[in-house]
């Protein structure tokens, strides 16, 4: 065996241990968190709702089926027009012949008008042309208005979409007659969500006056983006209607999941670690402690709510209490002092 080989074994035996991972430690200290009263609520989306027919007529197309995503301004059904396009080329007849009707009685009336002023024609002649260029154009603007209403007609054969968003059902299939206000499709938009939640009596002047909450759904925590508070309350609950506006595109929620509500009412001595400090073993939660003299033990702990990169602790730990920053490197330093203890 080599000569450094052998000396480095026996100052190995000669101190009882190798050399060990360093550890970075953390005091654990109390600071000032939000307190929160957590309640359920019910996801919603902020634009939801139901398409109806604005003519009569027969399902020419569904375009769209349930959960198919449908842009902004799309067809989603498409009526047969055959009754309002002839009204609409009947229309648009009626105009043209008000028109050639409007120009020959203006210029009659000019022409009458001009013999007037030569006194070639009587006052009753111009008063007649002037009743007659009068209501051709009465005549005209009625025709213009009426082709207005009859491109009206034909354009409500084709029913667009409101804004971008998923088809939740559709209530007619092609070949049914519908008529003015008959459902077509419901849909809602996924952009823009809230919760909705029963909010007690007893903190709704805490919530009103903080006005912050915060939505958790399956480990995440959503920031609310505005909170609103009816102002009225149940009387059979005696509970006020709060609503929880989200940030646009919350990821992973859709209407109608459930999510917990953090309402902060308050705020107390907290003791906050980094999540990155917690260690999972199976059901069991735990940070690595490390006394005064440097040994290093796993303890299980109760976790409140996620804040940011840090977790509130429940249970647990105390002030004072060192943590190392790094499980890895904490395990490392345990499997050296169990190796230690069997040599010894």
């Amino acid at each position: 065996m080599p000569r450094i080989a052998v000396v480095a074994l026996w100052l190995v035996a000669l101190t009882g241990q190798a050399a060990q991972p360093e550890i970075d430690v953390m005091t654990v200290a109390a600071e000032q968190a939000p307190v929160e009263r957590v309640l359920d609520g019910r996801v919603e989306a902020v634009s939801q709702g139901t398409v109806s027919a604005q003519t009569s007529g027969r399902v020419a197309e569904v375009l769209y089926d349930v959960n198919d995503f449908v842009p902004a301004d799309a067809v989603i059904v498409r009526l047969r027009a055959t009754e309002q396009r002839a009204s609409l080329e009947q229309a648009q007849a009626a105009l043209k012949e008000a028109t050639a009707r409007e120009a020959e009685a203006q210029t009659r009336y000019a022409r009458t008008l001009g013999l007037y002023r030569d006194q070639a024609a009587s006052k009753s002649q111009l008063d007649a042309v002037t009743a007659e260029r009068d209501s051709a154009v009465a005549r005209l603007a009625a025709a213009k208005a009426s082709l207005q209403a009859a491109r009206e007609g034909v354009s409500y054969t084709e029913i667009r979409a409101p804004y971008a968003g998923v088809v939740t059902q559709r209530h007619v299939e092609v070949g049914e007659s519908v008529r003015p206000g008959t459902p077509l499709v419901s849909g809602l938009s996924l952009q823009y969500l809230r919760v909705a939640v029963d909010l007690p009596q007893n903190v709704v002047k805490q919530v009103r006056r903080i006005g912050k909450a915060v939505v958790y759904v399956d480990g995440k925590r959503i920031q609310a983006k505005d909170v609103t508070i009816f102002p009225q309350a149940s009387p059979q609950s005696n509970t006020f209607r709060a609503r929880i506006d989200l940030p646009e595109n919350a990821a992973d929620l859709y209407p109608g999941m459930l999510a917990k509500v953090g309402f902060v009412v308050g705020e107390a001595p907290r003791v906050l670690i980094p999540a990155s400090a917690l260690v999972e073993r199976g059901e069991v939660t735990g940070v690595y402690t490390v006394d005064d003299k440097g040994r290093v033990s796993l303890r299980q702990i109760r976790l409140g709510h996620r804040i940011d990169d840090r977790v509130t602790v429940l249970a647990g730990l105390i002030e004072g209490d060192r943590i190392a920053l790094d499980p890895i490197a904490a395990t490392l330093r345990v499997r050296e002092q169990r190796r230690d203890e069997i040599h010894d």
